[in-house]
């Protein structure tokens, strides 16, 4: 009866209410200049039922992030990615470049990316069953043009020179390092939009898992800085980059050096901080500016809440 009543409620505050019809002639420019303003209200003051993005837009959103964590982290652990009858849905079905088995040297680092796939997988599976006929197909995905032109970004690496996350140990880490905090801090600032409590506390069950792999990647990273003191500062320019991408603000954190930690970032309170659904995609997206493809998702994402900030 629960799993019905859940399905029936995904469902029903899915992706193709009118709320996100509305969003979505928004986001794409189709509205006009009041409806535009009206869609950016802070989150606190908007819902569901007076014009704000919907739980199943929020949901699909949540979706298109896992599909691309899912196929990194598969690629890397078993040299394959998700089943063709884990990626159908709305929206265009997109295909996946890049990305082979990991030739790890440390059983403990392949063991940490076999766990972390399995439980990204599950995300998939859960956030699909979640949404029903409502979930979004995955959307067109790179993982190796993407993970050169941010590493470029970031001045890891010099142009014309590739960056192969699949490559080792290192290479791994530094992607995955990628992927996790910026999953955390869009879930994160995903929860004020949510106003069912069953998504609201799946979705911080998600989170929770979400920083688990954050703080394991951030700690496998540190250890391997004192073995190569050059990981710190390769961790430091991965994070400026995303601050750069993100907006004004200066919240990302590296992971410290040899003479200090920094394995949880976090504001002067010990909090997390969040980024809205416009600055995460300004990330994955790789473009500071307002668009709705490039980087990791060459076509964008799919569902209502595509465009960057």
């Amino acid at each position: 009866m629960y799993e019905k009543r859940f399905l029936a409620d995904a469902i029903e505050r899915s992706a193709e209410t009118a709320v996100d019809r509305r969003r979505l002639l928004t986001l794409t420019g189709l509205a006009g200049a009041g409806a535009a303003a009206a869609a950016f209200l802070p989150a606190a003051a908007a819902s569901a039922d007076t014009g704000g993005v919907s739980d199943g837009a929020v949901l699909n959103f949540a979706l298109n992030l896992e599909y691309l964590e899912a196929e990194f982290y598969l690629r890397a652990a078993y040299g394959e990615g998700l089943s063709d009858s884990m990626t159908s849905g709305k929206g265009d079905r997109g295909h996946v470049s890049g990305g082979h088995t990991v030739p790890f040297r440390s059983k403990l680092v392949k063991n940490y990316a076999h766990e972390i796939a399995k439980d990204e997988k599950q995300h998939v599976e859960f956030l699909r069953a979640a949404l029903g006929s409502a979930k979004v197909a995955r959307p067109s995905i790179s993982l190796d043009a993407a993970f050169t032109a941010a590493a470029v970004a970031a001045g890891v690496i010099k142009k014309g020179q590739k960056f192969d996350a699949f490559a080792n140990d290192t290479t791994f880490l530094l992607a995955a390092f990628i992927f996790e905090d910026v999953g955390v801090t869009a879930y994160k600032g995903a929860a004020p939009l949510i106003t069912n409590k069953t998504y609201l506390g799946a979705a911080a069950g998600i989170l929770a898992v979400e920083a688990y792999h954050a703080g394991l990647i951030r700690g496998a990273l540190y250890e391997q800085g004192f073995q190569t003191p050059s990981v710190f500062d390769t961790v430091q320019k991965i994070s400026n980059a995303r601050d750069s991408l993100d907006g004004r603000g200066d919240d990302d954190q590296g992971i410290g050096s040899r003479s200090y930690s920094n394995i949880v970032p976090t504001d002067g309170n010990s909090i997390a901080f969040g980024r809205t659904t416009g600055q995460v995609l300004n990330i994955v997206y790789l473009n500071p500016g307002r668009v709705s493809k490039g980087g990791f998702f060459p076509n964008g994402v799919n569902g209502a809440i595509r465009t960057s900030a």
